[in-house]
């Protein structure tokens, strides 16, 4: 067991790189790769090897410094969360280990993260601190907030082989509350946790519910030969509470040592001792080297968010996948919906699109069970309309960079042209010159295929814009129609978010 101070250790590695970490830049790597400092596996030492740039290391080594400054190496999270602790690992480096290291942190949700690392706002999460050579340099960090990205600062030159970033993964529930349906509910990177296990002599008990499939015999968890009554088991906090719908006991790589049979229970609350109440969810033998999948055999036991998984006697295991539905409430928002008379939530849709018979269609749909179903919805019905509906939605935009919206926009539900002023904030500061010119390109669009210029505005400069108009000027009629009707849905559901935001109590 680890040391008191060094507790974090029992937590996930967040950078390792066979959960998604990556070393993405450098200032340098002369003798060693970056890409060393996040392999799962321990450093290796091979004695008498060398490459044709030196002595060959199993870790991220730079050149000898000649000049004031440091060394540094920017880290993306496999898992993004909140750090806990760091392991500096330094083996094998004994003569050219670096004196002292520092961290730094930030958070970038970009999926272009590496244009927004100069942008980013770096904060120190380890103040410098000297590095022992060949050596597990462990530092514990006090930064409570959610982080996605790491530089390791290096002083002044040198050697690392392995950085061991410990913490709590923190997803971004909206965006997986958003995307609707099912989810794995015991996977790591949804913020599961295995709590605890009865063993793990041969394997890590998080490896359960690691992201990807198993690689081999170690990338699970195995637990050691039992000479005695009893079984093995694990208990996994899910990463939120949900109704199981569908299990995966994966045994890749185990043929000689997989479990005979598992039992899979969820708890309902405590009795009166105060120890968990579990209900079996599954009870089943098991195949060696089997992906077994089990959705009709489940027992229905209602929302649960945790469960225990137990083998029998003993053996490995290389996955668990635990997929249901969130138990999440309905939003407010939604809820105020329900309560609008067909014509009153007929004019709030058509403030997020002005196709009449989307706007019924849409009011005939609720209610709607939450933020994923009434997008879904929204695509769905919008995709169904034919041409002249669609010239309906686009003919209730303003042109870009228009000041004054047209008159067929619908308004009793509200004044729409406000959130087209916000989406088109960039073209109200762009020079006369440009927006004469964006002026006349609309003219030349609607000369050409008989409809306005469609685009989604929000976030896009006036000058991006003209640049995209020009281009969109080459296509044919039935590719721009249907370029349009694209950049609508996405108009839609931006619309559809804000109108969410404003029936919000």
């Amino acid at each position: 067991m680890p040391e008191m101070h060094d507790a974090f250790l029992d937590l996930p590695d967040l950078a390792c790189d066979d959960v998604g970490g990556a070393a993405l830049t450098c200032n340098d790597e002369f003798f060693a790769e970056k890409e060393n400092l996040l392999h799962p596996q321990a450093a290796v030492w091979k004695d008498h090897l060398y490459t044709d740039r030196g002595k060959w290391m199993d870790g991220w080594e730079t050149r000898r410094r000649r000049e004031p400054g440091y060394d540094w190496c920017v880290i993306r999270l496999g898992m993004p969360g909140v750090v806990k602790g760091v392991v500096v690992d330094t083996a094998f480096f004994r003569g050219n280990y670096p004196a002292e290291c520092s961290i730094e942190a930030c958070e970038i949700d970009d999926p272009l993260d590496l244009t927004a690392l100069n942008d980013a706002a770096w904060i120190e999460i380890l103040p410098k601190a000297g590095l022992q050579g060949d050596h597990k340099n462990t530092f514990e960090i006090h930064h409570p907030h959610r982080v996605t990205h790491l530089r390791l600062n290096i002083f002044p030159d040198g050697g690392v082989a392995r950085l061991r970033v410990h913490g709590e993964v923190t997803p971004r529930w909206s965006r997986l509350a958003g995307l609707g349906g099912v989810i794995d509910l015991a996977a790591l990177v949804n913020g599961a946790w295995v709590e605890s296990c009865s063993d793990m002599f041969f394997g890590s008990r998080n490896n359960l519910i690691k992201p990807g499939p198993s690689l081999s015999m170690a990338d699970g968890w195995e637990t050691r030969r039992r000479r005695g009554p009893g079984n093995d088991w694990a208990i996994v906090r899910l990463a939120t509470t949900g109704t199981i719908e569908r299990v995966e006991v994966d045994t890749s790589h185990f043929k000689g040592n997989a479990p005979g049979r598992c039992v899979l229970e969820g708890q309902l609350g405590t009795d009166a001792s105060g120890g968990p109440t579990w209900r079996t969810i599954l009870a089943t033998p098991l195949q060696p080297h089997t992906r077994h999948v089990f959705d009709a055999e489940l027992r229905r036991i209602g929302p649960t968010g945790r469960v225990r998984l137990s083998v029998f006697p003993d053996g490995g295991v290389a996955r668990l996948r635990i997929w249901g539905g969130p138990d999440r409430r309905r939003p407010d928002a939604l809820a105020a919906f329900d309560s609008l008379s067909p014509e009153a939530s007929m004019d709030m849709f058509l403030r997020c699109c002005g196709a009449h018979a989307w706007a019924i269609t849409m009011s005939q749909r609720r209610p709607f069970e939450d933020r994923a179903a009434l997008m879904r919805t929204a695509d769905q019905v919008w995709w169904s309309l034919d041409e002249g509906a669609w010239l309906e939605a686009f003919a209730a935009h303003p042109r870009i960079g228009q000041k004054v919206p047209p008159p067929a926009l619908p308004t009793a539900g509200g004044d729409p042209s406000r959130w087209a002023a916000q989406e088109q904030k960039s073209t109200a500061t762009a020079s006369p010159e440009l927006m004469a010119e964006l002026a006349a390109a609309n003219d030349h669009y609607v000369d050409k295929h008989g409809f306005i210029y469609i685009v989604c505005a929000s976030g896009r400069a006036a000058a991006d814009m003209l640049a995209d108009l020009r281009a969109r000027l080459g296509n044919d009629r039935a590719t721009e129609i249907r370029t349009a009707a694209e950049e609508q849905a996405k108009i839609t559901r931006l619309r559809l978010d804000k109108l969410l935001q404003e029936l919000t109590p």
